[in-house]
């Protein structure tokens, strides 16, 4: 079973860096892989990429030695399972809100004698079939993550116990969410999210779990500083978008008339 990148980075004090894909082209993961990132996140909540967009996503990934991230929804057990045995490396579950639900994911995710996930062992997590069985289930929980997003205030009540439940992987601060679910919609740097955001990052250095969070390059040390050291930065439609509207710009400028129309491409 392949290491995971990002694991290693962590586990040695350094920072990790993904990306977020909502785009379904495999060709997408690559480019962000060859620019260097640590992993790539792919999302089943928000975007309708199916199990086929997943695995293509992972292939590719895993062709560059980067780490691929799926963010799963929440369904059944295998919701949760399908994407580990295509060889993703870690899960993101949203909107864990209790204890009671960690405990029933972490139970879901991880094998014996930390979970109950389902066996199988014939899929590409475990070399499909090639892999010893008891070192196929020890590299499963040491080698893969589980990531549960925290984004309501709800989980919070239980947070200390959530950081310190076995199987817990990493916690997840989701801004973006909890803003709405504050009465503060979009409001980035409002006084409980800058507060829950370091409440999160203590809970994990407590109990030596993993933190992570959304960001950007400007507001990376200040991350890091807090504990944060997985941080997602910037999104495929965000960079096309950026991209088509500069192009769009110099084109109208009195400056691009008379050159070749071709040019930049």
């Amino acid at each position: 079973m392949r290491p995971s990148r990002v694991l290693h980075k962590l586990r040695n004090g350094e920072t990790a860096i993904c990306t977020k894909l909502n785009l379904a082209d495999s060709r997408i993961a690559e480019i962000a892989s060859l620019a260097g990132f640590d992993c790539v996140w792919t999302d089943m909540e928000h975007v309708p990429n199916d199990l086929s967009v997943v695995e293509r996503i992972v292939l590719a990934t895993k062709a560059y030695g980067v780490d691929s991230l799926i963010r799963v929804p929440r369904g059944s057990y295998s919701d949760l399972i399908r994407p580990l045995e295509m060889d993703a490396t870690a899960i993101m579950v949203p909107h864990v809100m209790s204890l009671a639900d960690a405990k029933a994911i972490v139970r879901h995710t991880k094998f014996h004698p930390v979970g109950l996930r389902p066996l199988d062992g014939g899929n590409a997590d475990g070399a499909f079939g090639n892999l010893d069985f008891q070192e196929y289930l020890r590299r499963a929980n040491e080698d893969r993550f589980v990531v549960l997003q925290i984004e309501d205030p709800e989980p919070l009540e239980e947070l200390d116990a959530i950081a310190a439940l076995e199987g817990v992987d990493m916690l997840f601060f989701g801004p973006g969410d909890f803003s709405q679910a504050i009465g503060a919609p979009g409001q980035m740097d409002h006084p409980r999210i800058r507060e829950t955001r370091e409440r999160i990052a203590e809970a994990c250095a407590k109990h030596g779990k993993l933190a992570g969070t959304v960001g950007d390059a400007a507001s990376l040390p200040e991350l890091n500083r807090m504990g944060y050291r997985f941080v997602s930065i910037g999104a495929d439609v965000v960079g096309l978008s950026n991209y088509y509207k500069q192009l769009l710009g110099a084109a109208n400028r009195p400056a691009f008339e008379g050159r070749d129309a071709s040019y930049g491409y």
